[in-house]
């Protein structure tokens, strides 16, 4: 574990060539602080060369994935201007393509709340499992802000038709919806059934060459078309523009003080 970056909103336990990886802030769901986007980009970066890590899993402490971005995090980029919503909503999306490419398998074991930063997590898995009463959701327009760096690898994961409806509605469903929707793989009705699918992922993955795994994801991969670099930059703006106007001002003082924001009839 030498190897591995000391983290403080993460949970890391190695365990026979698979990387347990706990986002650890339940008090908030998980919510995707900055320093939580930096420990993770950390962790993915410490395992890239590591041929003896065949898997990552990824999941929550406290009966949730991830409740989204840190509103305290948005508070004081807010204080700070634009260019602060720019970095810190374009560090989530360096997370995401660093997430997607990382060599091992990485499996994402989903419960309660997967929200915004959360779906993404999701979106970038190459095999995800979800607990039935999994609550998943694109809040970010009901906010008055944008999905912008989470959209491109939500529609690479379901399409543009599916992607549409739920980024425009900021509709939430349930773990046996997202298994419709081809966003989760396995769905499961308890704890045990999870651990239980989890184990049965992971033997299967462990039958498979490390590297001959790493090549043939990074073939798939630039097989399909990838959300650009060049792109992901143009959503961070869009998102520090929206998030310093007035919808974005309105949609996050409404969530904090618990209204329903002006738009909302």
């Amino acid at each position: 574990m030498s190897h591995l970056p000391e983290c403080q909103t993460l949970l890391l336990e190695l365990h026979g060539g698979v990387l347990h990886v706990t986002l650890n802030r339940p008090d908030s769901r998980n919510a995707m602080s900055l320093q939580m986007v930096n420990e993770l980009r950390a962790v993915f970066a410490a395992v890239a060369d590591e041929r003896d890590i065949r898997a990552l899993v990824l999941s929550g402490a406290g009966g949730h994935f991830c409740a989204g971005g840190d509103i305290k995090d948005m508070a004081s980029a807010r204080a700070q201007g634009g260019e602060a919503y720019r970095e810190l909503n374009r560090a989530f999306g360096a997370l995401l393509e660093e997430a997607q490419n990382t060599p091992q398998v990485l499996i994402t074991v989903i419960q309660g709340a997967v929200l915004g930063g959360g779906f993404g997590l999701a979106c970038v898995s190459d095999v995800a499992i979800a607990d039935h009463q999994a609550q998943f959701g694109l809040p970010e327009t009901s906010l008055g802000v944008i999905p912008a760096q989470i959209a491109p690898f939500v529609l690479q994961r379901i399409g543009l038709t599916e992607t549409r409806r739920l980024a425009l509605t900021a509709a939430r469903f349930d773990g046996d919806q997202a298994r419709q929707l081809g966003l989760v793989h396995f769905v499961e009705r308890d704890a045990q059934a999870l651990a239980e699918r989890l184990d049965e992922v992971l033997q299967q993955v462990l039958r498979c060459a490390p590297q001959a795994n790493g090549m043939t994801k990074k073939l798939l991969l630039a097989s399909a078309v990838q959300p650009s670099s060049e792109l992901l930059d143009q959503a961070a703006q869009w998102f520090s523009e929206a998030a310093v106007g007035e919808e974005g001002v309105e949609g996050t003082l409404a969530f904090v003080q618990k209204r329903k924001p002006r738009w909302a009839t």
